[in-house]
């Protein structure tokens, strides 16, 4: 295997919302460590020690201290740069197993520090391969006792003279949908420590704008002017040093001077002066900024973030447009109109974007609970966004437009949990060509950066749009009315047309369009003027009445035989069809068309005990809002899946063979096709008998030996793509074919050409691809889709995050376009889908447990009824530590 995986220096939320400091100890801190043993007060000081030897502290301090090496991890908790809590574990005799010790300062009991490191203990040690951890305690160490029963870990304890021996197994990697004790332990304290951060800077007592100038116009007097016209009833304070005042608004010189310490400080100076300012107000106690300046370099970001760290403020930006909450007065945004309160949390990197959203959800009644301008991201991120609105008691439903992902895999673990209760919403940013990475591999390059996060947002259950516009009217939609049941939709319009537009949109949305059962139409008929189409989409005429109208809406709805009502109306001489739409309740969800009216959408208000519906200009919009809100609801009712148990695997000569090829080749490389094969064998990935051969005479015997009727592929160094190249001989029949096809190849490489392999050659099925990519940023991805020559024409791929569970691959095999041809199309026998399932769940193991892997590329893969065949493979190895994307720490 590659190193041992480093033990990186982060920073993370105790229980309090305070930050400390996580770093691996060294020799140079045995002075500090020393310190804080012999300052622990001798209760302590014996509960950790189990006496009260004047040697302990040094033993320890000179154990904790030693030489970093595989055979110890120390781990120290620092908060102002002081020594508050120190772990620690050693191996011991049994494999797998390493005994872990805690200490922690006498005045931070009960601050969740020894939960935490145990927590970065617990993610160094399944790094680096250890099973479980041990510990011994006293009875009356109650403290510790509960760290360990409250972990979320598998927990066995008994007790041996006198002391609490426990056994605390190492949990393994999880799939994003999958239940984990564990990780609902840690994402739980995660929440509660998050939100205890984000008070000072949501929920702010006082509020200082550092910035803010004479001149009008300028942003720093716009947002303090901001803060004071919508009604804030905190204090609020101006930093200027010219100034006494701006508009009544006392101002203070610095911010040492300020007769307070205001919970929030919204910074709008110069980049150059934004660091200084930075440190200026951690040492005042500061708990949040909101650093408007935007254009600050790389030297003066890492300054700034190394102040917020060390002062344990939180960020918000910089180069952002602010925060706002409504429904405590707080604008602190220089906006030109003040955000509506409301349920929608709003949280965006481009503050344009947010500057628009914040007036449409406004003019739609919709409003805000809370909205962060998130900017360059330093800090605070959507993660942090989501698990406030989780729990603010006002927020119900999230709303996103995030351009980068700083842990992806956390999010969408965070956005799974909120999914399940609230819909969050977002629209695909940069998903055009240009943002695309050139890739060596038809793996690498069908994973863009669109299907990837597709990928994300379709496991996490976020509803992604492709525009803003779309965003919207999902928004209206899922704000106004309940998550469909199902995807039958019944259409009923007053215009013919608009019927059989809304028909059209709504089955390219996804939604089936309900014929209406012989028993309703025969209602339909008595409700509605002769004349109607009453069998689906039902058109009421331009004649129908207002009384006439509702009452079908009501019979529709309370049918039975739909989960949705798309309610098409044009305004006539005869009637106006409007006020019907919310004259009473309905028992599905129901979205409005409304032809002539000027906005893209609105909502209209409910009367009382009536849910507002929302209104769409065009069928198209409207029905593609309820396409998504139906997927939402199938994504909340599907049972979560979990990582099956695969037998057969040999992953100890897996890693053998990885480390053996990276210290042949350090910077790694693409596998020779011997060890591909043999490493996927490991895995028991199904592949084509393959025979290797050095030259015309054994190529000649290995066809003899495959049945004569084979394919012959040339070994060159460094060619990937052996198809373009012409390195692929298909359909060879005999040894004149198999002579003649041996010349071609060393004709057309000489010297380059290093052997062949020959397999035999397979006709029928339908050719597939199945690969890998380590994204840099989202780790490792599953790629399935058609393969072959239509590998990159077709582009028909899809993509989730691995491992996988079986709900996944099934997913995957079913969300392709040419899932039919494997489903049996035209009478045609289906493909072996248990097989090509269990094929997916293989590599998808082989990627999550060997993260050396950057690209691993099965194509074709074909797939018969008989079963599934990987006929080319090559892989692609780098050295790699693996990450923990679960840890708990700030970005």
């Amino acid at each position: 295997m590659t190193e041992l995986a480093a033990v990186a220096r982060s920073y993370a939320l105790l229980a309090d919302g305070s930050t400390v400091e996580i770093r691996p100890a060294d020799q140079s801190d045995s002075a500090r460590v020393l310190a804080f043993h012999q300052e622990m007060s001798p209760s302590n000081s014996y509960l950790r020690f189990f006496s009260l030897s004047k040697r302990a502290a040094a033993d320890e301090a000179q154990r904790v201290c030693r030489p970093p090496g595989p055979d110890h991890v120390a781990l120290l908790a620092l908060l102002n740069d002081e020594v508050v809590g120190v772990a620690s574990y050693e191996p011991t005799a049994r494999p797998g197993a390493a005994e872990a010790a805690f200490a922690v300062a006498d005045p931070m009991h009960g601050r969740g520090v020894a939960t935490l490191l145990l927590e970065h203990l617990v993610s160094v040690a399944r790094a680096r391969g250890v099973s479980c951890l041990t510990a011994e305690t006293l009875p009356e160490n109650t403290a510790m006792l509960r760290v360990f029963a409250e972990a979320g870990l598998s927990v066995t304890r008994q007790s041996a003279d006198g002391v609490v021996e426990l056994t605390m197994l190492v949990p393994r990697g999880v799939a994003l949908s999958e239940a984990s004790p564990y990780l609902d332990a840690v994402e739980g304290r995660e929440q509660r420590a998050g939100r205890a951060s984000l008070v000072p800077l949501l929920a702010p007592g006082s509020v200082a704008v550092i910035g803010a100038g004479h001149r009008p116009g300028s942003i720093g007097r716009a947002i303090l002017l901001n803060i004071r016209d919508a009604g804030f009833a905190g204090a609020l304070y101006g930093v200027n040093a010219h100034l006494a005042e701006i508009e009544g608004i006392p101002c203070a010189r610095s911010v040492s001077a300020l007769p307070e310490t205001p919970d929030l400080a919204v910074v709008a100076v110069p980049a150059a002066s934004v660091p200084g300012v930075a440190q200026e107000c951690g040492r005042r106690g500061v708990k949040a900024l909101v650093v408007i300046t935007s254009g600050l370099d790389a030297t003066q970001q890492a300054a700034l973030l190394d102040a917020t760290r060390h002062s344990g403020m939180r960020l918000v930006g910089p180069n952002c447009f602010g925060v706002a909450v409504p429904g405590s007065r707080l604008d602190a945004t220089f906006a030109v109109r003040h955000p509506a309160a409301g349920t929608a949390g709003l949280a965006v990197q481009s503050g344009g974007v947010g500057i628009a959203l914040l007036g449409h959800l406004s003019r739609l009644g919709i409003g805000i609970s809370s909205f962060a301008s998130l900017g360059d991201k330093l800090d605070v991120s959507g993660n942090d966004m989501l698990m406030w609105w989780e729990q603010d008691g006002t927020t119900k439903l999230a709303v996103l437009y995030l351009e980068s992902f700083g842990s992806p895999r956390k999010f969408a673990r965070t956005a799974r949990r909120v999914s399940a209760t609230m819909p969050v919403l977002t629209v695909h940013a940069g998903r055009s060509a240009p943002g695309q990475r050139a890739a060596a591999s038809h793996t690498a390059a069908a994973a863009a950066p669109l299907i990837t996060r597709e990928a994300l947002f379709e496991q996490a259950g976020i509803i992604a749009t492709t525009s803003l516009g779309e965003l919207l009217d999902a928004t209206a939609l899922l704000a106004c009315q309940p998550v469909p049941a199902g995807r039958r939709v019944c259409v009923v319009s007053n215009a013919g047309g608009a019927g059989v537009l809304a028909a059209d949109a709504a089955a390219e949305a996804g939604l089936t369009v309900v014929t209406m059962s012989p028993a309703t139409q025969d209602r339909l008929r008595q409700i509605l003027p002769s004349g109607t189409s009453v069998g689906g989409p039902v058109d009421t005429t331009a004649g129908v009445s207002a009384e006439a109208f509702g009452n079908c809406l009501a019979e529709l709805a309370a049918c039975g035989e739909a989960d949705a009502m798309i309610a098409a109306v044009v305004t006539t001489a005869a009637a106006d069809l409007v006020p019907t739409l919310t004259a009473r309740r309905l028992e599905v969800p129901v979205a409005a068309v409304i032809l002539d009216q000027p906005d893209a959408v609105r909502v209209l208000p409910g009367r009382a005990g009536v849910a507002d519906v929302p209104a769409y200009a065009y069928p198209e919009g409207a029905a593609r809002a309820l396409g998504r809100a139906a997927r939402y609801g199938a994504w909340r009712r599907r049972p979560a899946g979990t990582i099956p148990e695969i037998g057969g695997l040999r992953t100890a000569e897996a890693r053998a063979l990885i480390s053996s090829f990276l210290a042949r080749v350090p910077g790694g490389g693409w596998l020779p096709a011997a060890e591909t094969q043999e490493l996927l064998r490991c895995y028991g990935v199904p592949l084509v008998e393959t025979i290797p051969a050095r030259d015309e005479t054994t190529a000649v015997a290995a066809a003899a030996a495959l049945g004569r009727h084979v394919v012959i592929k040339a070994e060159v160094p460094g060619l990937v793509h052996k198809t373009d190249a012409g390195a692929v001989e298909l359909d060879l029949r005999g040894t004149r074919a198999v002579r003649s096809a041996m010349h071609r190849l060393q004709q057309r490489f000489g010297g380059q050409l290093s052997g062949v392999i020959v397999q035999p050659m397979i006709t029928g099925g339908t050719e597939l691809i199945i690969g890998v990519v380590q994204e840099p940023v989202f780790g490792p991805l599953v790629v399935f889709g058609l393969g072959g020559v239509g590998t990159e024409v077709l582009a028909d791929h899809a993509a989730r995050l691995a491992p996988l569970t079986s709900a996944d691959a099934d997913e995957l095999i079913h969300s392709i376009r040419a899932a039919p041809l494997l489903l049996g199309y035209r009478g045609q026998p289906a493909a072996d889908l248990d097989g090509l399932r269990d094929a997916l769940l293989r590599v998808s193991r082989l990627a999550a447990d060997l993260p050396e892997v950057a690209e691993l590329d099965l194509n074709p893969v074909i797939a018969r009824p008989a079963g599934i065949t990987a006929v080319d493979a090559r892989i692609r190895v780098i050295s790699h530590g693996p990450a923990d994307p679960f840890l708990r720490q700030l970005r």
